[in-house]
């Protein structure tokens, strides 16, 4: 099915053909018909699936006719994020006069002003902070706002944003449409679609199995304090091309990152203080070889590409389950396999108890047998037993003079047979 076939006009189409793209993926032949329709939407997507061009297609048809002035915003809760998809909407853009823009903080405020109010844009992509700052200046009006646009929601919501995207969404048109694009949908996320949009229509691409095929996943026991030193044994085990380290805090980040340096590692950190150039500076390295490991927290790295990473290691225990497939999808690239290791204290049990509920199945444990773990036998048995009833604990051979084979790789989880899409809800059914 070619994109001339979905409603869109000749100089989008052109444009996506420009960018080297031929065919819709499913999210796009399913939301763009809706979107140009005029329904309120909300999208369950992972990355990677083609959602940016879902929602920045139709939404350049419809600014194709009316008058001039920003009739169409995009939230995005990262500056990245936000960076990429007016890049995006840019290139499909490039044969038409619609004049797009962005602004996130961590810029300097008065160029994104002087953007706003003397070129004017037609399509602004934003952080809802900056968004709020700059409307508080009298930089840009919401009066002519005919579409609202949701990228990535639940991260939004995640990060503490729901406060300032009622406050958006009060100062929008109620007449507006409404698209919410999410992985998945948290209390609060739902709280927030009642309000902001009406009668959507809902289409479900997430995954339909909740382990992410290829990966092998292990736990690797270990109290915190011997986080760093854990860390640095496994990796000196293992081929390490590409890797990224998730932590929860900017602190612990920088921690590891500096230890991983001191004992020869080419490593970076990647946070939310560091500015644009400086993150896009430290993913070019990562891309290129200049850099093996990437120390980053979930606030930094949703909504960046990842591709290519060959390991991923929680340092920290994600917060939510969510989070945990999210982070370990990022080990997947085309004909290869991941690892993906997790790093757990006694007190992170639970998170980890309820990652497995929700994969429904158990991760198994490694143990390496030459490191001093500093606990008693009883201790180490309690942290491994929670996996004896499926597959068992695995014990990591010793080194020798030659480079030591990595952990025994389980076999991954047979892929769950994919439901058929849920049935379309028309406005008004």
């Amino acid at each position: 099915m070619p994109f001339a076939t979905l409603g869109l006009p000749p100089p989008i189409v052109k444009g996506v053909r420009a960018a080297g793209f031929v065919e819709p993926t499913p999210i796009q032949r399913k939301a763009i018909p809706i979107i140009l329709r005029g329904n309120d939407l909300i999208a369950a997507s992972e990355a990677r699936t083609g959602k940016a061009a879902a929602f920045i297609l139709p939404t350049l048809t419809r600014l194709l006719e009316g008058s001039r002035g920003l009739r169409a915003l995009v939230l995005a809760p990262t500056r990245e994020l936000a960076a990429r998809v007016e890049t995006n909407a840019r290139d499909y853009a490039r044969f038409t006069q619609l004049r797009i823009g962005v602004v996130f903080g961590g810029s300097p405020i008065v160029a994104q002003e002087r953007m706003l109010q003397q070129e004017g844009v037609d399509l602004l992509v934003a952080t809802p902070s900056r968004l709020l700052e700059l409307h508080g200046r009298l930089a840009v009006s919401f009066d002519d706002v005919e579409m609202l646009v949701l990228d990535e929601a639940d991260r939004m919501v995640d990060l503490g944003f729901a406060t300032d995207l009622r406050r958006i969404l009060k100062l929008l048109p109620e007449t507006r449409q409404t698209l919410m694009f999410s992985a998945t949908m948290p209390a609060e996320l739902n709280r927030l679609a009642k309000e902001a949009l009406v009668e959507p229509i809902r289409i479900d691409m997430a995954p339909t199995t909740r382990a992410v095929a290829g990966i092998t996943q292990a736990i690797y026991p270990v109290p915190r304090i011997l986080k760093t030193d854990l860390l640095h044994e496994v990796l000196s085990r293992h081929d390490v091309r590409s890797l990224i380290v998730f932590t929860r805090t900017k602190h612990t980040a920088d921690l590891v990152a500096r230890h991983l340096q001191r004992h020869g590692f080419s490593t970076a950190a990647l946070h939310e203080n560091p500015n644009h150039s400086q993150r896009e500076r430290a993913l070019d390295d990562l891309r290129r070889g200049r850099v093996q490991i990437l120390v980053a927290t979930d606030v930094a790295s949703r909504g960046i590409d990842m591709e290519g990473i060959s390991h991923v290691v929680n340092f920290d225990v994600p917060p939510t389950p969510e989070d945990y497939v999210h982070r370990i999808g990022r080990a997947t690239q085309p004909a290869a396999m991941g690892d993906a290791f997790t790093l757990m204290s006694p007190e992170e049990q639970k998170d980890v108890a309820a990652i497995e509920r929700f994969l429904g199945r158990t991760v198994p444990r490694v143990m390496l047998p030459d490191f001093d773990y500093r606990m008693r036998s009883t201790e180490i048995k309690q942290v491994v037993s929670y996996a004896e009833g499926a597959r068992g604990a695995v014990v990591a051979p010793r080194r020798t003079q030659t480079p030591a084979p990595a952990p025994p790789r389980p076999a991954p989880a047979a892929p769950m047979r994919k439901p058929k899409p849920s049935g379309v809800r028309k406005r008004g059914a």
